[in-house]
C-alpha cells in the first residue's frame, strides 16, 4: 500500500468540497487558526515548532507537512525542527511511563485469589 492509498493527497478540490459541507464551521475554524498562529507572546516561528511536535504526538500526516513547511518558511532550521520532533517522542514516552502509575495503583489494590 502506498502512501496515497492511506493517506490521500490533498486538494483544492477537496479542501472546497469539505468546507462546502459545513460552511460556518469551516469559516469559524480558519478565523480561529489564523488567530492562533498570528505573533503574540510566542513568535510565528516558535508556534509553527510547537505545531510539528504536536502533530507528531498527534500523528496527523498533513499536520506534519503542512507546519514544517511553514516553520521553514518563518525562519526554523531543520535542526530546530528535528529538536521539536524528539521532545514530542520524549513526550509521548514519558506519558506512557507516567500513566504505568495507574496500573501500579490497581495492580496495588487489586485482590487477586
Amino acid at each position: 500500500m502506498e502512501n496515497h492509498d492511506l493517506y490521500p493527497e490533498t486538494t483544492n478540490e477537496l479542501a472546497e468540497k469539505k468546507a462546502a459541507l459545513a460552511p460556518k464551521n469551516i469559516e469559524a475554524w480558519r478565523n480561529f487558526s489564523k488567530t492562533v498562529f498570528e505573533a503574540g507572546a510566542l513568535d510565528e516561528k516558535t508556534k509553527q515548532l510547537i505545531a510539528i511536535a504536536v502533530a507528531h504526538v498527534t500523528q496527523c500526516p498533513y499536520c506534519i507537512r503542512s507546519h514544517t513547511k511553514t516553520a521553514l518558511r518563518k525562519g526554523a532550521t531543520k535542526e530546530e525542527v528535528m529538536e521539536a520532533i524528539w521532545v514530542a517522542a520524549e513526550m509521548r514516552a514519558g506519558a506512557a511511563y507516567a500513566h504505568a502509575t495507574i496500573a501500579m495503583d490497581e495492580m496495588e489494590n487489586t485482590k487477586t485469589h
